[in-house]
């Protein structure tokens, strides 16, 4: 991962971010300047699991997960910042003025984009909004940190009661 301001691609998100599936909520990085600003993409489709209850017969996206879609873009923008761009994970440490405009449903194609704030250290503040189309649907101040990961379990180090 090279050069990331002409973005990134769900093979490059993977290898930034621990989310998996159901709880990846990032399709593509369409811009980067590291340091200052990011530009995301979530497909939003029938098939993601919490339209099951969210709500029978007429599917919105929950709110929470909008803004840990844009968390999880934050998250990519600072580690993409930092000289090291293995071994990180990015840990939501807080949300501010958080506001809800308009719902996102199925078919919808969610633009994130978010803007540093503030940098100290390894912790971030970042103000960022969500839209579809030219609706902003969501906007939030969001506070990360950039830790070392943890290292990976293997199937040994995990007792057989966990493996139950």
């Amino acid at each position: 991962m090279n050069d990331v301001s002409s973005g990134l691609n769900i093979q490059e998100i993977l290898d930034i971010l621990p989310h998996r599936y159901p709880f990846l909520l990032v399709d593509r990085i369409l811009e980067v300047e590291p340091g200052k600003r990011i530009v995301g993409v979530k497909n939003v489709t029938m098939n993601e699991p919490f339209f099951v209850g969210h709500f029978p017969g007429f599917p919105i996206m929950p709110g929470v997960l909008l803004i840990e879609a844009m968390a999880q873009v934050g998250g990519i923008l600072a580690i993409c910042s930092g000289q090291e761009k293995t071994g990180c994970i990015p840990y939501f440490m807080g949300i501010d003025r958080a506001r809800f405009r308009h719902p996102a449903g199925p078919g919808d194609t969610l633009v994130i984009s978010l803007t540093t704030r503030n940098v100290r250290g390894s912790s971030w503040k970042m103000e960022g909004e969500i839209r579809v189309g030219e609706k902003r649907i969501c906007e939030a101040e969001i506070m990360a940190m950039i830790r070392p990961a943890p290292p990976k379990q293997t199937k040994k180090d995990v007792s057989p009661e966990e493996n139950a």
